[in-house]
């Protein structure tokens, strides 16, 4: 019975309907990709993130999409004229497909990471995507932050953007299941925490938690907690304060 039982249960995972719901979600992360390249300012450096976070290079998406390299490296570098929709759609699906090779690691990731409703609550993160990924000593420099550990950390990272977090909603209210939310479509990011006293309960969030950002940014902080310090090396996660306004430090951020 217990077999019978199994064979239901995987049966049922693979459906028509459970596979038209997946291929649905994939599809909205296409799409959105492709919207992120078309409406951005700089198409190119959008592409350049975008297959670094995929892991594929640039001689690999060529031979793909059927374009020499150099003329991967001219998109993305913006000495072309921006990518046409034809362009942008192969580009997409050759990601895919790429990862899907590999194992669909990335596209996986990807869904995992796919904000889901939120039921009307207020939300108590806001996840910022960069144009071009940031070193993580440049990311420090741009919002004058003093580096408490970790600093030899910095020029090895690379972020892709950061989320900011209100401390004390995220202690009161976050669901287990909301944690991977906060790192939008990769964990290559920082994250910035408001409403600080000592820095103590975020880090102990981040310690027991099964993903760790790359940067840690405690804002308008006075001093912080031993523990803390003790637990980001214990990570190896830079830790940063600012004292930059909110408005300031996305201002400076938003220009990357």
């Amino acid at each position: 019975m217990e077999a019978e039982e199994g064979a239901t249960d995987s049966a049922e995972i693979s459906t028509p309907e459970a596979q038209a719901i997946m291929n649905s979600g994939i599809n909205d992360i296409k799409e959105k990709i492709a919207g992120e390249i078309a409406l951005s300012d700089s198409p190119g450096s959008v592409m350049k993130k975008w297959r670094e976070l995929f892991g594929v290079t640039q001689v690999e998406l060529s031979k793909q999409i059927k374009v020499s390299p150099s003329t991967v490296s001219d998109y993305e570098s913006n000495r072309r004229l921006s990518p046409g929709v034809g362009v942008i759609r192969r580009f997409v699906e050759m990601l895919f497909e790429i990862d899907e090779s590999n194992g669909s690691a990335v596209i996986k990731s990807l869904e995992k990471f796919s904000n889901p409703a939120t039921g009307g609550r207020k939300p108590f993160y806001t996840i910022h995507d960069f144009t071009a990924p940031i070193s993580g000593t440049d990311f420090a420099r741009i919002i004058e932050g003093k580096i408490v550990v970790n600093p030899s950390h910095l020029d090895s990272i690379k972020l892709f953007g950061y989320t900011e977090l209100d401390s004390i909603r995220v202690i009161l209210e976050m669901m287990p299941q909301e944690y991977p939310l906060l790192f939008g479509s990769t964990t290559e990011r920082a994250f910035v925490f408001e409403q600080v006293s000592t820095g103590r309960s975020p880090m102990v969030v981040i310690r027991v938690a099964p993903i760790k950002p790359k940067v840690v940014v405690m804002h308008n902080v006075s001093s912080i907690d031993k523990l803390a310090i003790k637990l980001a090396q214990i990570e190896k996660i830079p830790l940063i304060t600012t004292k930059l306004s909110i408005e300031e430090l996305r201002e400076r951020l938003s220009r990357t």
